[in-house]
């Protein structure tokens, strides 16, 4: 228990129930901009390998970011201590009826993030919940391939990222790496181009465009000049990305400046596919064998005819739960082997 404000739940000390459909299951999805957790009844592993439709989810909760490279270690911390709290209470459960958390959380980028999350979240727990620690795409992922880590996900918000899994498990990543380190096909990256252009066009470097007064109308300024002050006031990734909309809006409108940096985006997106489509060879030798992506993109069917796309049927934060689920029935089976 921490402080004894957020963890108010009766322990009733470690309760090692089976896998059979005792306990609950945690999955969380934290992003630069929310973060989501549900509880779901611990599934059992059905003889006929299919999990039940509707998947019961018990309770959802839902707070702020958890990236703690966007805002530090202990906002980051206290978010996600909050939301699995919320969840757990909603679902009328407690700390000992939990078999296994799993984490998808943004920021997430080495062994050593996730060993900084683990020892966070090791001290609320009884010794006996299994935890997993992943970046947030790997539990997207999931959420399109229903708990099995094979394929590729893109995620594009207010950061961006791809992962994707080999069928023998091994793994690869691009992007990701948050906006001063290339992210341009983000959100935040789409935006601070659009504060650029607006900047540029204004002291006589780049040209006129739409998205001067579109971006000044929606932040209520009258000057660029005004954009510095407001833009280093609170440089939050997601505050800066909430301006996606307007450069939509005036890309719609003919405004050559915001088209360009929209299909740069694309073009980024699609690249960061291709490239960890070709480090794990998900097509295969002859280039043809069929692999799942979890997010439809144009660019990456026309150079990968096979591909699967896949639009997720379930949230991340499900995703993460039935994560979480998979490591267990794993898990058990191999101990049933011993």
């Amino acid at each position: 228990m921490r402080n004894g404000d957020v963890w108010d739940f009766e322990d009733a000390g470690e309760i090692r129930g089976d896998v059979n459909g005792s306990g609950v299951v945690l999955g969380v999805d934290g992003g630069a901009t929310s973060t989501v957790c549900v509880c779901m009844p611990l599934l059992a592993l059905l003889s006929a390998h299919k999990l039940p439709d509707p998947l019961p989810v018990l309770a959802r909760a839902v707070s702020g970011c958890s990236n703690h490279n966007s805002v530090g270690e202990s906002a980051a911390w206290n978010t996600l201590e909050q939301v699995m709290a919320e969840a757990l209470s909603k679902s009328g459960s407690n700390r000992s009826a939990v078999r296994a958390v799993c984490l998808g959380v943004s920021g997430v980028n080495s062994s050593t993030d996730q060993e900084r999350i683990l020892k966070w979240i090791r001290d609320i727990f009884p010794s006996h919940v299994k935890l997993y620690v992943h970046n947030d795409a790997v539990a997207a992922l999931a959420s399109g391939t229903m708990g099995k880590l094979h394929g590729c996900v893109l995620i594009a918000g207010t950061g961006c990222i791809a992962y994707g899994f080999a069928e023998d498990g091994r793994e690869a990543r691009a992007a990701g790496a948050g906006p001063v380190l290339g992210d341009w096909g983000s959100g935040y990256g789409i935006a601070a181009q659009a504060l650029t252009a607006v900047i540029r066009a204004h002291d006589g470097r780049g040209i006129q465009t739409m998205l001067t007064n579109s971006i000044l109308k929606a932040l209520g300024l009258s000057s660029p000049d005004e954009l510095i002050g407001w833009t280093y006031a609170d440089p939050s990734w997601a505050r800066i990305a909430a301006l996606v909309p307007e450069v939509v809006s005036c890309a719609e409108a003919g405004d050559k400046i915001a088209n360009e940096i929209l299909v740069n985006a694309v073009q980024e997106l699609a690249l960061c596919v291709k490239a960890v489509v070709q480090r794990l060879c998900l097509c295969g030798e002859d280039g043809n064998s069929s692999f799942p992506v979890v997010m439809k993109l144009s660019n990456i069917q026309t150079s990968y005819p096979a591909v699967h796309p896949i639009k997720p049927q379930v949230e991340p934060a499900v995703g993460a739960a039935l994560l979480a689920w998979n490591y267990l029935m794993k898990e058990s089976e191999a101990e049933c082997h011993r």
